[in-house]
């Protein structure tokens, strides 16, 4: 069915229009975005949607989450990362089965759609039940099948992944397949190797946990014979698209590194704060030609997936914590959070921002709340004062999957209690 979005206010993130326009119509047909302009008229049997004193933003694009950890929520408080994984996550993740996989990352999928994410980078096991959660609530995905080794199952691991790639690459318009290593101290040169050759043969992006914590950073120089983070990266992820996550302790070699392999990086403030890992000095990484975007983790250490949190939170934290309130304008984070994301996942050219011929991935926001009026900033305003609940209708590859805040086709109550038996 095609859409017509008519009189709003379009904020496109496409860097050849304003960056607020005002009484825009948007013509959707299929799956794409076929026209921007005023005073459209429609056609035949098209979907009007009145979006007068609505905004009109491209979706959310979160490159860094665990959809399938929705059950693990607020489970995290006074663990340190590896504390967590190995005391409480792992010893149940062995125990979980398909269908507890299924409706978690279907729990998920409907907290996307909620708070505006129409894209997600996730980083878990069990792809074919997130597959499963993706294709029917029809939010965009990357996906993957993570390696690692420490645990004494590479080659099944390998397998799997291997077989996910010949089984769904392609297949789906909105799933994207990915090669996920877990991280370099769960992961030794056998592994990494076999992961990167696996990209390159079939031309798949690299999506990995990056020096999370101290810890981390010690435990892959015992991993690796005493060779630093940024030697190994250096050594083995050349020539390769890799995005990687958290970034908290970097250290100044890793910024040279990252700029010359033009390695994207997914920032995940709740988490990192959550966990008492520190504050990723995303200034710093801008500074440096690195691309930065928005992740939420999953839910056990991130709290939740709503991205607004995590674009106050990455906002907040750079000016408090270096004392500069210029760092970070609003609409700088609300790229972080949309077109940022998109060249992360090598996808801009389809999703990130509103234009002709790009996939109609874009959500309608209400900011007509006390807590947002008087408006005198729109973005820093949507950037601070909004949340997830200001999103009113989510548009995914031209299909509306939520409208006034009513899902289109989830029974949320019914997805919700198949998670609290799990």
């Amino acid at each position: 069915m095609d859409i017509l979005i008519k009189n709003c206010n379009l904020i496109s993130m496409d860097e050849t229009r304003e960056k607020i326009e005002y009484g825009i119509d948007i013509a959707i047909t299929e799956n794409k975005i076929e026209k921007i302009e005023k005073n459209l008229e429609p056609c035949k049997n098209t979907k009007i949607i009145d979006a007068t004193n609505l905004y009109v933003l491209p979706g959310f694009i979160n490159t860094h989450a665990h959809i399938g950890m929705s059950i693990f929520r607020e489970s995290v408080d006074g663990y340190t990362t590896q504390d967590w994984l190995t005391q409480k996550i792992w010893p149940i993740e062995d125990k979980l089965s398909l269908e507890d996989v299924y409706n978690s990352s279907l729990l998920s999928c409907v907290e996307m759609i909620k708070t505006g994410t129409t894209t997600v980078n996730d980083h878990y096991f069990f792809p074919e039940s997130i597959i499963k959660a993706v294709n029917k609530s029809g939010v965009r995905a990357h996906l993957t099948r993570v390696l690692m080794n420490s645990d004494g199952n590479l080659e099944q691991r390998y397998k799997e992944l291997e077989n996910l790639i010949t089984t769904y690459s392609n297949k789906h318009a909105n799933i994207t397949i990915t090669v996920g290593i877990h991280g370099l101290y769960t992961a030794n040169q056998e592994c990494i190797e076999k992961a990167i050759s696996l990209a390159k043969s079939h031309n798949l992006n690299i999506h990995m946990h990056y020096l999370e914590n101290s810890q981390e950073y010690h435990d892959i120089i015992a991993n690796y014979n005493s060779k630093k983070p940024f030697e190994i990266v250096n050594q083995y992820f050349k020539n390769i698209p890799s995005i990687f996550a958290h970034c908290v302790k970097l250290q100044d070699e890793d910024y040279k590194v990252f700029k010359d392999l033009n390695i994207k990086v997914a920032h995940c403030p709740v988490s990192n704060l959550k966990l008492g890992c520190g504050i990723a000095n995303v200034s710093k990484m801008i500074e440096n030609g690195i691309i930065v975007s928005l992740g939420t983790d999953g839910q056990g250490s991130g709290c939740n997936l709503d991205m607004f949190e995590t674009m106050k939170l990455t906002g907040l934290l750079q000016k408090g914590f270096y004392e500069n309130p210029k760092l970070l304008p609003a609409y700088e984070i609300l790229k972080l959070a949309t077109i940022n994301g998109a060249k992360a996942l090598n996808a801009e050219n389809s999703i990130g921002s509103i234009a002709p011929s790009k996939f109609a991935d874009l959500i309608l926001i209400n900011l007509s709340d006390i807590t947002l009026q008087p408006i005198h900033d729109v973005f820093s305003d949507i950037v601070y004062n909004a949340k997830g609940s200001n999103v009113v209708t989510t548009i995914v590859n031209g299909k509306i999957l939520m409208e006034n805040r009513k899902l289109a086709f989830l029974n949320e109550n019914e997805i919700i209690k198949n998670c609290q038996i799990i």
